[in-house]
């Protein structure tokens, strides 16, 4: 590791503590990842962005510690952050184990049942680099519906990363999402559980990091999960519904729930997934 002059004074400024190196960590397209050797023997991970939509790093952290405080998955501590940057623990990373991967699925739920007080969040956030609205509403399918479908179906559409048909494809569907899903109390969701956001570390233990989080059906985050794959993710799945057994026909529903991750990445990268979404929609 070297030392990075200008990243380690703004961490050193942040954390009262002086930065002994730095060196550059691979990953992610949004923000600059840089690992931090403190001198008081920690190490911790700086994200930067040189023009971060207003309330970005804010938005993570809150996140973060929102999930942390349910006690059940494990996720870096917030060190400290600026309207630039956040800086969490640095997480090493070690073998994808089957005993980790079933520990997970037991976390999970347990973040899961702590649950919250309605659907959405105090605040809005982010999923990847794109706004995403929280405010509540009475049900899930209400909050599904308009806070996570119809607007990136929108920019989806403006974009021209979806045909006409496969928009009016999802449309059709949202209409029905209160006959689909199963009606559940709130959950403590990650909102952008997918495996490059899951760490496997050294301890044992996965730690999610990058959340999107608010208060959504549990599904949403097996769904993701599902979605993009993840190492023993049977074992994750198993060990989930045994701690916390799922509604009959979950495993059918699942694709409902990966409609909005494959808008967002339609919006994000292009028609693909905007493809992609309304063959899922069709199934239904």
């Amino acid at each position: 590791m070297t030392r990075n002059s200008a990243t380690a004074r703004k961490a050193e400024e942040l954390l009262d503590v002086q930065v002994v190196a730095t060196a550059p960590v691979a990953g992610g397209d949004i923000c600059t990842a840089t690992r931090l050797k403190l001198s008081d023997g920690r190490s911790a991970l700086m994200k930067t962005h040189v023009h971060p939509p207003e309330g970005f790093f804010a938005a993570e952290a809150r996140g973060l510690r929102w999930l942390g405080e349910s006690g059940g998955v494990a996720v870096p501590d917030v060190l400290a952050g600026d309207a630039d940057c956040l800086i969490i623990s640095f997480v090493e990373t070690g073998k994808q184990t089957p005993d980790a991967a079933v520990e997970f699925g037991r976390a999970l739920a347990a973040t899961h049942a702590v649950g919250a007080t309605g659907f959405g969040a105090d605040a809005d956030g982010f999923i990847g680099r794109l706004p995403m609205r929280n405010t509540a509403a009475d049900t899930w399918a209400e909050f599904y519906a308009t806070r996570r479908l119809l607007p990136y179906l929108k920019l989806a559409r403006d974009r021209g990363a979806i045909d006409e048909s496969g928009a009016r494809g999802i449309e059709s569907l949202v209409g029905r999402l209160a006959d689909l899903v199963p009606v559940e109390p709130p959950a403590r969701l990650h909102g952008d559980l997918w495996n490059g956001n899951v760490l496997w570390g050294t301890d044992g233990h996965i730690h999610v990091i990058d959340p999107a989080a608010y208060a959504g059906h549990r599904e949403v985050d097996l769904a993701m999960l599902s979605l993009f794959g993840m190492p023993h993710l049977p074992r994750a799945l198993d060990a989930y519904h045994e701690a916390a057994p799922l509604a009959d026909g979950w495993e059918d529903r699942l694709g409902l729930h990966q409609l909005f991750p494959l808008l967002v990445h339609a919006c994000m990268f292009g028609g693909g997934y905007g493809a992609r979404a309304a063959s899922v929609a069709a199934r239904y």
